[in-house]
């Protein structure tokens, strides 16, 4: 009996959020492991290299020092995003709310950016990551591209697409959207070039 190329082989499971929740807090998903839940699927996490890293502390050190108490930076911490997923992303900036976010998840309206640093996890990021994110309606993602060197901008989320994309190289500056008065340079985000 031949099997047909578009038959199901397999279902799969796929978590909620509460599920996701409830596996961490009975151990299942260990204290320190390195997963997010993407579309109702645990996903592990590419590991943190230094370069991803540094640039990560750099992008903290830039924005918060800017932004001061215009955004809260939050630091590779998760956001809720419907019912089957809850990325984390490298930053988040957030709308400032006096409970720093304890008594509530941050609704995508109260996000003003998602920063994500890529370099083992650019397919990924570019592809499923992007999509989900402007589904949920985050307004503006930066995608931190460490190994072509660039910083790819997405404004504008229609459906699963962003409809405004720039490119900015070594040698240009980007603002957030939300904060145009905070000038950074792409040169300052990477740091160094790497010989």
């Amino acid at each position: 009996m031949a099997i047909e190329p578009s038959a199901t082989l397999y279902d799969r499971y796929l978590f909620s959020v509460e599920d996701y929740h409830r596996m961490a807090e009975a151990g299942i998903l260990g204290e320190h492991a390195r997963v997010e839940l993407i579309e109702g699927e645990i996903v592990a996490m590419s590991p943190i290299g230094l370069r991803h890293l540094s640039c990560v502390d750099r992008l903290t050190s830039l924005l918060t020092a800017g932004l001061g108490p215009r955004a809260i930076v939050r630091v590779q911490g998760s956001i809720r995003l419907g019912g089957r997923s809850e990325p984390q992303p490298d930053l988040v900036l957030l709308k400032p709310r006096g409970d720093f976010y304890s008594t509530s998840h941050a609704k995508p309206e109260e996000i003003l950016a998602v920063i994500e640093v890529m370099d083992s996890s650019a397919a990924y990021d570019r592809g499923v990551k992007l999509s989900l994110y402007a589904r949920e309606g985050i307004t503006e993602v930066w995608l931190v591209d460490l190994n072509d060197e660039r910083v790819d901008v997405h404004r504008r989320p229609v459906s699963r697409f962003y409809t405004d994309h720039q490119i900015r190289l070594r040698g240009e500056s980007l603002s957030p959207e939300a904060f145009p008065d905070l000038v950074l340079g792409v040169d300052d985000i990477l740091g160094p070039p790497v010989v």
